[in-house]
């Protein structure tokens, strides 16, 4: 038989597979319905293992390393890493904290920045490391450092709440708190993620954890000497410390200290990062055990498929109330399908619970993502979907924009339900010249940080 022709077998098989889908509908969505939920079962009930761990090691006062180590400020030296956005930097110089007297920013342009020294990773510098990496690594080669940490930030990190590195670990993952930029719905997307991202606090107690976040990160110098950034990624941070705890036996701390972001400014640009990160975390996860491998793409896949999750509440819920002939309740086993969907359910609401609780942000806030979590849940994994079926070929900054007013939807929100957007628990707007770089300038009380520069 010539390749590109089709078997009489194969004929007949797909025949007889669609003659069953016709004659038995039902059957066939029972199949695929509890496909869908066993698949989304498996992340969810391991992100419940994981808060479980972190519990058990918490209430022994356990952690993964020694907890009477910590280091002052004077033993870091910051990297700031941007491309060209001055502005935006000199904000996060500004915000460091005064114990912090050694301070470089990583730029692919020359800027000027007050209290910090200006590196810009030349054209002719080649390695195996592509974008982001390809600047620290450059950094990393030509402009040692003899603190003992090196305390990676992105552009938009404010790290006023630092005041030591909290542990001895090699490596102290801070948590990250992204503001309000430009969109209402890529903050609330980002609410929730930050609920979920609880996890983290298990991962020191793992063989390997699952990410990082390069934006509030620091790294023990000799560490970084030895593993170095000189690997082909989009997603150099997760991968930098997969290598270091995989090849180099490096310990982790989590701190609970939060580090203030920004949140995509668009709809788009979300969709865009979370492929990003999706990608790059697949494209190496190689680098994994094979246990933590097959774990990774289940968490990956179910996060993909989390896209369809309000659309199938949606359906299932006109099902029930009669208007739609086809029943979205399985034939087999009714009874467990609709309690492990509520369950299911359950946590997808627990999750911007739990973030809202870290927020504490307006009033409105609260109301708009808990009625609509289902939509922002949508939006939150499309770009997993995105990037499954089309992965990125290259890095991508997500830009960065001026703080303004509420976006006309949450202006409607506050007018329906008679709020004020100057209350106390209210996020103060920035004020701006029109730039196109400008960090959100409140603190996690609401306050506005100084806007005098350090001096150094």
């Amino acid at each position: 038989m010539s390749a590109g022709v089709v078997s009489p077998e194969t004929v007949r098989v797909v025949g007889d597979g669609w003659e069953f889908v016709v004659s038995s509908p039902e059957v066939f969505v029972a199949f695929v319905l509890w496909q869908l939920l066993l698949l989304y079962t498996v992340p969810v009930a391991f992100w419940d293992y994981e808060v479980l761990v972190y519990a058990v090691h918490l209430w022994r006062r356990e952690r993964s390393s020694d907890p009477t180590v910590s280091w002052d400020l004077d033993a870091v030296q910051v990297r700031v890493l941007t491309i060209d956005n001055e502005r935006v930097v000199q904000r996060t110089v500004d915000s460091l904290p005064d114990g912090i007297v050694d301070v470089v920013v990583v730029a692919e342009a020359p800027i000027a920045v007050d209290g910090a020294e200006v590196l810009v990773v030349p054209e002719e510098f080649s390695c195996t490391a592509t974008h982001k990496g390809r600047a620290v690594e450059w950094a990393r080669r030509y402009h040692p450092t003899d603190r003992e940490y090196v305390l990676y930030l992105d552009e938009d990190t404010d790290a006023s709440a630092l005041t030591c590195i909290p542990s001895n670990a090699d490596v102290v993952q801070f948590r990250e708190r992204p503001s309000r930029s430009d969109g209402l719905l890529p903050f609330l997307a980002e609410i929730h993620r930050i609920g979920f991202n609880v996890e983290q606090r298990a991962f020191p107690f793992f063989d390997v954890p699952f990410y990082a976040w390069g934006g509030g990160i620091a790294i023990r110098r000799s560490l970084e000497e030895q593993v170095t950034w000189d690997t082909q990624t989009i997603v150099e941070d997760s991968v930098f410390l997969w290598r270091a705890v995989l090849e180099f036996g490096a310990t982790l701390e989590i701190a609970d200290v939060y580090l203030r972001n920004q949140a995509p400014p668009s709809v788009w640009a979300m969709i865009s990062q979370r492929r990003q990160w999706l990608t790059g975390t697949r494209s190496r996860s190689n680098l994994l055990p094979r246990d933590y491998r097959s774990l990774y793409h289940l968490r990956d896949l179910g996060w993909a498929l989390s896209t369809f999750g309000p659309l199938l509440w949606v359906a299932s819920l006109a099902s029930y109330l009669g208007y739609t002939d086809l029943s979205l309740l399985p034939v087999f086993f009714p009874e467990a399908y609709t309690a492990l969907s509520l369950l299911l359910l359950g946590h997808v609401y627990a999750w911007s619970v739990i973030g809202l609780v870290a927020y504490r942000p307006h009033p409105a806030v609260w109301v708009f993502l808990l009625v609509f979590t289902p939509f922002v849940v949508t939006l939150h994994s499309a770009g997993a979907l995105y990037g499954m079926v089309r992965p990125a070929k290259s890095f991508a900054v997500t830009r960065k924009v001026v703080d303004v007013a509420p976006a006309a939807i949450e202006d409607a929100l506050m007018d329906a339900l008679d709020l004020d957007e100057n209350q106390p628990n209210a996020e103060p707007p920035v004020e701006s010249d029109g730039g196109e770089h400008v960090l959100h300038e409140a603190s996690a009380d609401g306050d506005r940080l100084s806007r005098t520069k350090r001096s150094r």
